[in-house]
């Protein structure tokens, strides 16, 4: 499967509209971005492409990247940045099967399932398939396996996606803490890639209201707040499932300039053959 990194920043992206900050400035300079988050996944057997999250960035990244419109999506959550792109879907897509969790959330009293089917019931081109987390299904000649993650008040998935042909696997933190269950982590383990949420170095837990969490022995925090891993978190979640290689994505534009082009931070663009 040949992966394609279309979107690898948080909610507002690098550079973000309106900011002066070094970060910023920077990646103009170098030509670089971090669009809202979404992986194209192209199954190179079947010439089927599988779209993982709908970024508000959809039209731009599918414009700078040469990849195919998706046969199929995967909604991890319902957070704008993750979901509001399938909007897209009118009048460029003639079908699209879109896969999403079937477990109810106490907060909103619906599944992601659920909530992708209301707010998008105008297209017509789009069929919601509720799918149980741990239970793996098949989408593009590829498997697939959502698992819960820890992105609160919202429940929110991980996924795994390997081919069954080649063993090839891609894993994906989706939006989480470091507190992810033993039981999610086994479905990621050993992938030849994993995408990990690092929002922002450990360092900056002093500005987060709530500070930081889950820290390792040297007291770094491997959670920001409560809601996603820090770029430490990251990288260790990397080592506690075995990846072959981790790369960090929905990178904010609050990393300092001299750390936010990490060898270890993607950037839009970047593709992987596995």
């Amino acid at each position: 499967m040949l992966v394609t990194l279309l979107g690898t920043g948080d909610t507002t992206g690098t550079p973000t509209p309106g900011c002066d900050c070094d970060t910023c400035q920077a990646a103009i300079e170098r030509g670089v971005e971090r669009t809202r988050f979404s992986v194209h996944v192209h199954n190179e057997r079947t010439d089927e492409s599988l779209l993982v999250d709908c970024s508000p960035d959809f039209r731009y990244q599918f414009l700078h990247n040469d990849v195919d419109l998706p046969d199929a999506a995967i909604v991890t959550h319902i957070h704008f940045d993750h979901l509001d792109g399938l909007g897209n879907a009118y009048r460029l897509l003639d079908g699209l099967q879109v896969y999403a969790a079937d477990e109810t959330d106490p907060e909103t009293g619906e599944s992601v399932a659920d909530t992708v089917d209301r707010k998008y019931d105008y297209l017509d081109a789009v069929t919601v398939n509720h799918e149980t987390p741990f239970e793996p299904f098949e989408t593009c000649g590829l498997r697939v396996t959502l698992v819960p993650v820890v992105h609160p008040p919202l429940v929110c998935y991980g996924l795994a996606i390997e081919d069954p042909e080649t063993g090839a696997k891609l894993a994906i933190s989706g939006d989480t803490s470091y507190a992810l269950g033993e039981e999610s982590r086994d479905v990621l383990r050993d992938p030849d890639l994993l995408l990990a949420d690092g929002i922002v170095p450990a360092d900056l837990c002093r500005h987060h209201p709530l500070g930081g969490a889950h820290p390792d022995a040297d007291g770094t925090f491997r959670t920001f707040g409560t809601k996603h891993m820090t770029y430490e978190g990251a990288l260790a979640l990397g080592e506690d499932v075995d990846a072959d290689v981790t790369r960090v994505v929905h990178a904010a534009h609050f990393y300092p300039v001299e750390e936010a082009f990490d060898d270890a931070i993607a950037v839009d663009g970047e593709t992987y053959e596995l």
